[in-house]
């Protein structure tokens, strides 16, 4: 009897410590539980080491390097070294670098072209002040003369242009470019001969104010046609016989169509009714020949018209597009043009686009042309109708027409 309760005692005492300190727990249908599983040596283990054998499962070879993370076909390959990201960003600072390098090469080239263009235009003293000078107007007036300066001509080439020998420089031409705040530009030819008060020199044909034998010069010119007008002069552009043929011929000829056969050798000219394109050589003789039914007048008038299509030659995309043309149109120009002392390559720009945008052509209106003793053959002005023009230039308005003359 007392023998019962001890074994009792002991197979719970026994049954106690199994369950408490057993590593592995049957499941309640009596098979492994998930712990059991995963330390339970593998049947294929058993077999290789033996029965009696305390197996142990094997972990899986390392791999040399870190693992590759697989990829769908296609896509990206991970090496997981970070080279692929390095490469792809160091591409993309080169791109970057090569891109700004461009646009600063873009930049810095052209402003760099147009200092050095800007740098190469003669400069002269053609706008001080002075007492009784107009104020400012609106819009913008361009005094353009050509001159009959024949420096940097060789003597074989005066003789093939037939400009003679004169020392010096006087007007061949006079124009003003005026464009108003809004309307059309117009480009007024100012008669050589026109009879007009000078200062310091008295009343006089207008191209003796340039003439440096008289003390003239384009200061006196432009003071000159300002008192006469009372329209304020802007800018002033000045080139000579030289610069007009070598422009001419930089933008390969201008295009003109005379409608009567001219031949002037004095001009050295002879040319055929029709259209045709001129060299320098021949637009030179072309604009100043005078071998015309009206001399003079009609000289002004190919006068505009040749100015005008040169610049449209000049300023077309063909042109300024194909550095074949544009390199020696701006060299040649800058070269050879003068400017007032405040003048800049932005100027001549803007009066370029000003003239290709179809500009009205007159000149200052004629009243009469009477000989006077001492002077010659001269120009009046038509008092009314040049007063009509250049009020409107004072007020900045587009010049009636009314007020035009061929």
């Amino acid at each position: 009897m007392a023998e019962g309760p001890s074994k009792r005692n002991s197979r719970s005492t026994s049954g106690n410590d199994a369950d408490r300190t057993a590593v592995f727990r049957r499941s309640p249908s009596g098979g492994a539980d998930e712990i059991e599983k995963l330390y339970r040596t593998r049947s294929s283990e058993r077999s290789s080491v033996g029965a009696g054998s305390a197996a142990t499962r094997r972990l899986p070879p390392v791999e040399d390097g870190p693992p590759r993370r697989p990829s769908s076909k296609g896509g990206r390959v991970y090496d997981g070294t970070g080279r692929t990201r390095r490469e792809r960003e160091a591409r993309r600072r080169r791109a970057k670098q090569i891109t700004v390098l461009v646009l600063v090469l873009l930049v810095l080239i052209p402003t760099a072209f147009y200092f050095w263009a800007d740098s190469r235009l003669e400069r002269v003293e053609a706008l001080p002040d002075y007492e009784g000078r107009p104020e400012d107007q609106p819009g913008d007036t361009y005094m353009i003369v050509g001159s009959d300066s024949r420096e940097g001509l060789t003597d074989e080439d005066r003789q093939d242009l037939r400009t003679g020998q004169a020392e010096g420089k006087r007007t061949d031409t006079i124009m003003v470019l005026y464009v108003p705040e809004e309307g059309k530009p117009t480009i007024i030819s100012v008669p050589r001969d026109s009879y007009v008060p000078i200062p310091e020199i008295g009343e006089n044909k207008i191209n003796a104010a340039f003439s440096s034998d008289l003390g003239g010069g384009p200061a006196t010119l432009v003071q000159t046609f300002e008192q006469a007008s009372g329209v304020h002069i802007d800018h002033y552009v000045e080139i000579g016989f030289a610069g007009f043929v070598d422009i001419v011929d930089a933008v390969g000829g201008v295009e003109m169509c005379p409608e009567e056969a001219i031949e002037d050798p004095k001009a050295g000219l002879d040319i055929e009714a029709g259209c045709q394109e001129m060299d320098g050589a021949t637009a030179l003789g072309y604009v100043r020949t005078r071998a015309t039914v009206r001399a003079d007048l009609d000289r002004i008038q190919r006068q505009r018209e040749f100015f005008s299509a040169l610049i449209s030659k000049a300023t077309d995309p063909g042109t300024l597009l194909n550095p074949f043309t544009s390199i020696p149109l701006v060299t040649e120009g800058t070269a050879t043009f003068e400017v007032d002392e405040g003048d800049h390559l932005s100027d001549l720009g803007r009066m370029a686009l000003a003239m290709r945008d179809n500009p009205q052509t007159s000149a200052v209106p004629v009243g009469s042309t009477p000989t006077l003793d001492g002077v010659g053959s001269v120009v009046l002005w038509d008092e009314a109708l040049s007063e009509q023009m250049f009020s409107a230039m004072q007020a900045g308005e587009e010049i009636p027409k009314e007020a035009l003359q061929d």
